[in-house]
Order: structure tokens, then sequence, then C-alpha cells
């Protein structure tokens, strides 16, 4: 069954959600700017599923692999995976773990680290917000240990089921709680928005055009 909430909320955009937020007294739903698109034209909007990890140099190449697939096999259809590494010294995101996951109908995949292979991921169009490029792999180096249970990314904890929306300006994490509430109220905004665009564009004035509908 399609996620329709999602739907909704990739037509919004992230300033948008974030004003709405601030005034829900959720200002601090943003992660660290560093996390930024492959390509900046990516938008991208879903439930979200959190894994974290850790680095384990005693283990070998195979129970590395057979950890790393594992993850591929659990992220759940339609939804943004979310991955708290707790490393930056190597890529938690590749070629071919990006075509599965697309292949698989996740929306997107988040991580608070690296990425290589980046312009294959980018010519397959699956969508990656990433802290840095490099070529060093998880192989023998790194494990899952969580998955589905809250993680930390900066100065935001993000639970499976809360709902993200991510794009060139940021990423902000929407509490699973108050998710359809808070993209209803966005969709508000952005016909206010465009109400004030119109008015502005007829020759409105901006002081005018704020005091009349209360947002600018």
């Amino acid at each position: 069954m399609a996620d329709t909430l999602a739907d909704r909320l990739e037509r919004c955009y992230s300033g948008a959600v974030y004003d709405v937020l601030r005034s829900m007294g959720y200002p601090s739903q943003v992660l660290p700017p560093e996390i930024r698109p492959l390509e900046p034209s990516y938008k991208l909007a879903g439930r979200v599923y959190t894994v974290s990890g850790y680095v384990d140099q005693t283990q070998t190449a195979h129970d590395t692999l057979l950890s790393w697939t594992a993850l591929l096999s659990k992220a759940p259809k339609d939804s943004v995976v979310i991955c708290q590494p707790n490393t930056h010294k190597m890529a938690l995101m590749g070629e071919l773990s990006a075509e599965t996951l697309q292949f698989r109908g996740v929306r997107g995949y988040i991580v608070d680290g690296g990425c290589r292979d980046s312009a294959f991921i980018t010519e397959i169009g699956f969508k990656v917000f990433c802290s840095f490029f490099t070529p060093v792999d998880v192989v023998g180096r790194w494990l899952a240990d969580r998955y589905a249970e809250p993680i930390s990314i900066g100065d935001v904890t993000i639970s499976s089921g809360d709902y993200v929306i991510a794009d060139r300006d940021g990423i902000v994490i929407i509490p699973a709680a108050i998710a359809e509430d808070v993209t209803a109220k966005t969709e508000e905004v952005l016909q206010t928005e465009s109400l004030i665009r119109k008015a502005i564009l007829e020759g409105m004035d901006p002081q005018k055009a704020y005091l009349q509908y209360g947002k600018f």
C-alpha cells in the first residue's frame, strides 16, 4: 500500500515544514547541514527506518558483508533509511547497495557518514544524502547493530516511524505523532504563499501583503 502521507509531504519543501514545526514548538528538528544530497535537485520524503552500527576491525570480510546485506534485507519498502554509522572513516552506501534498495522500493537513504560510487548512484536516480565521499567501504571494518531503534544525528533524536523531508536546503525530521498535522498545516502554508505571491505580482505592497495574510 502506497504511503500517501509521504507523497503529500514530498510535494512540500523543507523550509515550509520547518516553519510549521517551529510554530508548533519544535524548532530543533533539522539535521546537520553537512549532510547533503548527491544531486541538488533531489527531494526526498517518507516514513523513517533507522539503522545504526559501529566500527569493528576484528571481524572478517564475510561477517561484515553478512551484516551489511542483512541491513539491505531489513529496509522496508516505501521507507527512507536513516543511518547513524558512528564513524566518518568509510562509505556507508555504494553502487550495488543503492541499486538493491532502489529495486526493493526504498525511497532513499540518509547517512551521517560517507558514500562512494556517487556517479553511478546519481545515474540510476536513487536519492542519497551523505556527509562526504570516500572509496573506503565497510568490508572488514563495520557492523550494523540496531534496527528500528532511536538514533541521534546532531541534536535530533530520530525514531522509526517518524517522517523526514530532505531537499537542497536541509533535512527536517517530523515526529510520528504529529506527521499528519504538520503535513496538513504545511499544505495550508503553501496555499497562502501562492496567494501572497499573486498579490505581490499584481502590485500589492509587501508589508500590506504580510499584514493581510500573516505570513511572508
